[in-house]
């Protein structure tokens, strides 16, 4: 029999503080307003995304965290001696395939920072990629 494997996930959604703050400059809201909504809606997208998936007994943590992206899974990722961070690439800037999923982006500012290993999934890949 081969070596057993325990894994247990911690699933973090940070709310990018830059993002509220356009928004409740747009809006005429006042900022902690539109954090909260911000925040309620990450919530119930990580419980109905988790209500969702096979795995969900792996589950040992969700957190729902405001700020800076990069700053704030560093963060967590350390207090929490985090041995792999997967991440969804959004492929927004660059030319190139790997252009597109890292330069410029969260996921490359969290590979400079953590010393543990980083696995990028580019938005919409599914099995059928594979």
């Amino acid at each position: 029999m081969g070596p057993s494997w325990k894994a247990e996930f911690v699933f973090i959604h940070v709310v990018d503080s830059r993002e509220a703050s356009r928004i409740a400059s747009y809006t005429k809201e006042p900022i902690e307003k539109v954090k909260e909504r911000l925040t309620n809606h990450a919530k119930q997208d990580l419980r109905h995304f988790l209500s969702d998936w096979d795995g969900n007994n792996l589950v040992k943590e969700t957190i729902v965290s405001y700020g800076y992206p990069f700053q704030e899974i560093a963060i967590k990722a350390k207090e929490l001696q985090t041995d792999l961070i997967l991440m969804g690439g959004y492929g927004s800037k660059g030319k190139g395939e790997i252009d597109e999923i890292f330069f410029g982006s969260t996921v490359e500012k969290v590979v400079r920072i953590l010393p543990c290993p980083v696995l990028c999934v580019p938005m919409g890949w599914s099995d059928e990629n594979a």
